[in-house]
């Protein structure tokens, strides 16, 4: 009988769980979204048990495509919303708190502080990240400080701390397995990316004790089996991925100058250093791109917060379009001789400006602004935070080439022609959809395979990567750059420090 790979998608929004066959395609998937908190301004909370809810429920109805159990499933791979914080008590299984997810901005007078005490350049140094509430660490160190008991319970073993991906393996192996991969701790503040070790320094300086941390493997790996009654059967979990990494794969992404750029919620770009990890001199992050049999790729990460979301916006809360599907068609109508900017600075600008206190704003609107100009202002925000991303990396690394570099795409945006048009017109460089869109959770899909010979190495792998559509650049040079202009000038406003 014919065996597949289930791939778990948990995403910022929803979950989603693929059914992959032997030649990547994605021959089933199932998708339920989950519900969003905001205690406060700046707070960004989820239920972790609403993410295991619907994690399991996903994969049990994607399983029943075709009647099948976990007797078909030759391995698991889970790709998740990083940095997003979960604390558990290892008794009862039960969460501690709400999961503060990668968006929350609460602990930014934690950084600030830091900041002033000058702990950045060494936090920088072990870890390749900034100072920024983004990342785990200070939501773990929030946790403890403000739930009751956290400090005791936490010194005294009781709890125990991961990224959605490891709360969801200590879920399905009933309790069993507490680990983690290479590229989601990396994304912690407390991985030292050189030694690939929890820090001890850094775990002193957030008061964090090491024993509520997981083990750290190889995104390929025997990560444990899962409890039989959930699928019948158990089923080895054999890949795990940070979301933006395993796009990196999902993309083949594995020679050292290759660059992908996901737009989900957020937007992330990714380039490949190869064994270099590559100081960053414009504020982007070094990290961990994927570690396989020990040997770690390292990358250089820009991470723009506002993408997707920025759509959302002008559906949920303007209430200009029905769809998000809509804004790409609805951008086509807009003036030309408007010159409308969105600097969506909703939770703050990430890279490569980290200003967590901007806020969003929108400069030239006229009388004559409408629905169209403000759809089209959003879509084209996104492309010029990819720029000022791809901009960076330039500078960080002689070995990124010119403008002739071809950026590969993927995520639910990319669908909109339109948009992906405007991204190669204002990076100057063709943009590359692949065939299968779902690369993220292919990447996952993959790792799971390649650990138990389900798929073959990462050459034959990149093989099988298909060009969709390939977008040029068609936009005059003058044009161009007066457009970029007046988007600096605009962020240039919008910064907490202007």
């Amino acid at each position: 009988m014919q065996s597949f790979i289930l791939a778990i998608d948990q995403g910022t929004t929803s979950c989603r769980a693929i059914l992959f066959d032997e030649k990547y395609n994605a021959v089933a998937v199932v998708q339920r979204e989950f519900e969003q908190f905001f205690p406060r301004s700046g707070w960004v909370e989820h239920d972790p048990e609403e993410i295991w809810d619907t994690t399991l429920a996903t994969c049990r109805e994607v399983l029943s495509w075709g009647g099948m159990n976990g007797s078909r499933i030759a391995g698991i791979g889970i790709t998740n919303q990083r940095e997003t914080t979960i604390i558990w008590d290892r008794q009862t299984g039960k969460p501690f708190h709400r999961a503060i997810v990668w968006q929350d901005r609460r602990t930014g007078e934690h950084c600030a502080e830091l900041k002033e005490r000058g702990h950045e350049e060494k936090v920088t140094a072990k870890t390749g990240l900034l100072l920024d509430p983004y990342f785990s660490a200070t939501k773990i160190a929030w946790i403890l400080d403000n739930v009751d008991g956290g400090r005791e319970m936490a010194r005294a073993g009781r709890l125990a701390f991961g990224t959605v991906d490891c709360f969801l393996l200590w879920r399905l192996t009933g309790g069993r397995v507490h680990a983690t991969d290479a590229t989601n701790a990396s994304c912690t503040m407390l991985f030292n990316i050189h030694t690939g070790c929890w820090d001890r320094d850094l775990l002193d300086l957030f008061r964090i004790p090491e024993n509520m941390l997981p083990e750290v493997r190889d995104c390929a790996a025997d990560f444990g089996e899962t409890v039989p009654e959930f699928f019948g059967t158990s089923v080895p979990i054999t890949g795990i991925a940070g979301d933006q990494q395993a796009a990196l794969i999902g993309q083949a992404c594995f020679q050292p100058g290759m660059m992908k750029s996901t737009y989900g919620t957020g937007c992330f770009a990714l380039l490949n250093t190869g064994d270099q990890a590559v100081t960053s001199k414009n504020r982007l992050l070094t990290t961990i791109g994927y570690q396989l049999n020990g040997q770690v790729t390292y990358g250089l990460e820009g991470s723009i917060f506002i993408a997707g979301a920025a759509v959302q916006w002008l559906r949920d809360s303007l209430g200009l379009v029905t769809t998000a599907s809509e804004t790409g068609e609805l951008a086509g109508t807009a003036d030309d001789k408007q010159d409308v900017y969105l600097v969506p600075a909703f939770t703050g600008l990430g890279a490569p400006y980290w200003d967590p206190e901007s806020r969003g704003a929108m400069f030239g609107l006229t009388r004559s602004t409408g629905p169209a100009e403000f759809a089209r202002a959003a879509l084209e925000a996104v492309c010029y935070q990819t720029r000022d991303l791809l901009e960076a990396m330039r500078g960080d690394w002689e070995m990124v080439p010119d403008m002739e570099t071809v950026l590969r795409v993927d995520g639910g945006m990319v669908a909109s022609n339109w948009t992906m048009q405007f991204l190669a017109d204002i990076i100057d460089a063709p943009v590359d959809r692949p065939r299968i869109l779902e690369t993220t959770a292919l990447g996952a899909a993959y790792l799971a395979g390649l650990q138990v010979d389900f798929y073959p190495g990462p050459r034959e792998f990149s093989g099988s990567w298909q060009l969709e559509t390939r977008f040029c650049p068609r936009l005059a040079e003058e044009e161009r750059e007066r457009k970029y202009k007046g988007w600096q000038d605009a962020v240039r406003r919008t910064l907490s420090r202007y």
